[in-house]
């Protein structure tokens, strides 16, 4: 890419897509657009089709999807498969149809089997049932990522997929409902450091591990791909920083402040066990993170607190 380059950003607005205009401005791609979801519903077909007539983008970041924590994802499994099935398929035809140079296409860990083998290694993918909670988001995930390589198999079309760990930082979404477990446990725990509450209750039994990292690593790691990766398939990106719920809720309240104690309720799902990604492939190319998991969660909360002051 150069930075005379037009570039569109599906999802700009949100946590990743506004990590990977940061990263672009501050290289100095000028060129840049990216319309809200309420501006350009890319479920519609005929509108998205039309904007990209009219803009004609020479690169793109999917980085558009409806996200959600547990609960969303198993309270409104057929919206989270419809609405990504159609936001995917629009923005990934439109792209050949178009002539973009390249597409990046962002998926997400949960594509993998629940009880696949640990660290998750690409190959693992369709070898086993899906975490169950969020099976329609994962599958939406995987039709996106054969779309891509279909393409470019079918058309040539330069197409490439990445998929991410679990992701934390700015512009994370801090509403109970449909948050993933950092930012709900910052809420809830900020919460009961302010109204004196001694204890605070957490889903689930605490003991699956997550890897988490920062939304600015996987900038770093999408427009690190764009300028070296041009392959079929999908490649994993994670920050290796693996952490159990009960312990990430205790690093949480030490930044906070907070000095309760945990309430588990194992009647609440777990999700599964434990996912961490194999990145292997993607160092070799060059990549790594860089962000470590208390400084990133430090910023975070400031974040939080200056956007809820």
């Amino acid at each position: 890419m150069k930075p005379t380059d037009k570039i569109y950003i599906a999802g700009m607005n949100g946590m990743v897509g506004s990590a990977i205009h940061r990263k672009l401005k501050g290289m100095g791609f000028s060129a840049i657009v990216g319309p809200s979801s309420t501006e350009l519903d890319l479920r519609d077909q005929t509108f998205t089709n039309h904007f990209f007539a009219q803009e004609k983008p020479d690169y793109v970041f999917m980085a558009a999807a409806r996200v959600g924590g547990i609960l969303a994802n198993d309270t409104h499994k057929a919206s989270f498969l419809y609405d990504n099935l159609m936001i995917q398929s629009n923005v990934i035809h439109a792209s050949y149809q178009s002539g973009v140079k390249k597409l990046l296409f962002l998926g997400s860990s949960c594509i993998y089997p629940k009880l696949a083998p640990q660290p998750l290694k690409e190959e693992s993918l369709l070898t086993g049932s899906l975490e169950p909670t969020n099976e329609p988001y994962a599958i939406a995930k995987i039709a996106g990522i054969k779309l891509c390589d279909t393409y470019r198999h079918q058309y040539g079309s330069n197409f490439i997929s990445v998929m991410p760990c679990n992701l934390y930082g700015p512009n994370d979404r801090f509403d109970l409902q449909n948050s993933h477990v950092l930012p709900a446990l910052i809420k809830k725990i900020h919460a009961a450091k302010i109204e004196h509450h001694p204890k605070v209750e957490i889903w689930g039994t605490g003991s699956p591990l997550r890897e988490l990292m920062h939304v600015d690593d996987l900038a770093n790691a999408c427009v690190h791909m764009m300028d070296h990766y041009n392959g079929p398939g999908f490649m994993n990106a994670g920050s290796g920083q693996e952490i159990s719920i009960r312990d990430l809720a205790s690093l949480i309240s030490s930044i906070v402040g907070f000095d309760g104690d945990f309430i588990f309720d194992p009647t609440k799902p777990d999700g599964t066990p434990r996912k961490i990604l194999d990145s292997s492939r993607l160092h070799q190319l060059g990549w790594k993170p860089a962000i470590s998991l208390e400084k990133g969660i430090r910023e975070v909360y400031e974040h939080f607190l200056f956007s809820s002051s």
